[in-house]
């Protein structure tokens, strides 16, 4: 099933981290937009509880029932997220060569420290591992993913020996076990909603959270098929993350949107119709997301601060029109091109045996 909702609301976050990097090369007096859109990137738990979600929908029956259906699940993982990740990998890459021969400056060498080049190839650097973002900083979270995939079985595990009540002990386990990690010091962040160099363990509490909510609709016998209450949660999870409520809550709101939008979409799949228009580019949420810091090194960085801005011919605003359309082309050509054709090779060379029929041969999720 395609729920265009939970594409719409990943496609939100997506576009929502992309503003706020760019505008951090606003000009001076525009703080406020910036910080505004800071509190709202809790949205980022939208990622991961959808994966979450999508995951265990597609796989939580199936895993272990033949040999070799984890390893064939985790190639498909993989081809699904690694050949864009290597690609911008690469560039940044390039980036540190450039700065190490003196090509180029950076104000902050330490994301280009070539020690840390190994955490980043093996998708490790979002494990409490490193401390500070490096090379394609947003790319925490596809480790962070990595390591919810990794942990599918204890998850499965729960479900079967629990059903919906052992999931609901191990994200709650899982959620207190974050709140005591950083009242403690352990995680050193405000809230595990900041956590992104130890992004991964958050990262498995909301993708555990999203089981929950997939085994929930599963069971539901609700007739509900309107979206305004989806939509309504939706809308106060963004309101709690602005006016910067517990990080519980948030979650909280979110799931409970996340499974009433499910609800709704299951009853009446056509009833998202609405949202259609955007699924070209809500497809490509995780190619915007890698691929806008990539656009940012070269169309802000460079062109903007040392061509256009010092001419004050533009406005950063009419200026930042031009980044925001590159990304979002890069992204589609790279689903179409690159991605899925490199994703197919890879699937056809490592992945054994053959899924089951509703697991597509190279999810998009």
């Amino acid at each position: 099933m395609h729920y265009r909702i939970f594409e719409t609301w990943r496609l939100i976050a997506a576009l929502s981290i992309m503003m706020w990097h760019f505008l951090r090369f606003a000009p001076p007096g525009n703080e406020e937009i910036g910080a505004y859109l800071y509190r709202l990137l809790a949205v980022m738990e939208m990622f991961f509880m959808i994966s979450g979600y999508l995951i265990m929908e597609r796989y939580g029956d199936d895993l272990f029932r033949a040999p070799g259906s984890f390893r064939a699940y985790l190639v498909r993982r993989l081809a699904r997220l690694y050949p864009l990740y290597l690609a911008t990998l690469l560039f940044f890459c390039g980036v540190a060569l450039a700065i190490q021969f003196g090509v180029v400056q950076t104000e902050d060498p330490g994301r280009y420290a070539w020690s840390v080049l190994p955490a980043n190839l093996l998708l490790v650097q979002a494990w409490g591992l490193t401390d500070q973002l490096t090379f394609n900083y947003v790319a925490w979270c596809l480790s962070a993913e990595w390591f919810c995939y990794l942990l599918l079985p204890l998850v499965v595990f729960a479900y079967r020996a629990g059903g919906w009540v052992g999931l609901a002990l191990l994200a709650g386990m899982l959620v207190l076990s974050l709140e005591v990690a950083v009242a403690r010091g352990v995680i050193p962040f405000e809230s595990w909603l900041r956590a992104d160099t130890w992004g991964a363990y958050r990262a498995f509490a909301d993708f555990t959270i999203g089981a929950l909510v997939s085994v929930a609709v599963h069971r539901s016998r609700l007739r509900l098929a309107a979206h305004w209450p989806a939509w309504a949660l939706f809308a106060l999870s963004l309101a709690a993350m602005a006016t910067r409520q517990h990080a519980a809550l948030i979650v909280g709101l979110l799931a409970a949107a996340m499974y009433l939008a499910a609800i709704a979409e299951r009853n009446d799949p056509e009833g998202s119709r609405y949202l259609a228009f955007l699924h070209p580019v809500g497809k490509v949420s995780l190619g915007i997301y890698l691929i806008h810091p990539v656009v940012e090194a070269i169309f802000l960085s460079v062109l903007w601060r040392k061509v256009v801005e010092p001419t004050e011919i533009l406005s950063f605003y009419v200026y930042g029109l031009l980044p925001c359309a590159v990304t979002i082309g890069l992204a589609v050509l790279s689903e179409r091109y690159f991605e899925r054709p490199a994703g197919r090779l890879i699937v056809g060379r490592f992945a054994p045996g053959r899924l089951p029929a509703q697991a597509s041969p190279l999810p998009a999720e």
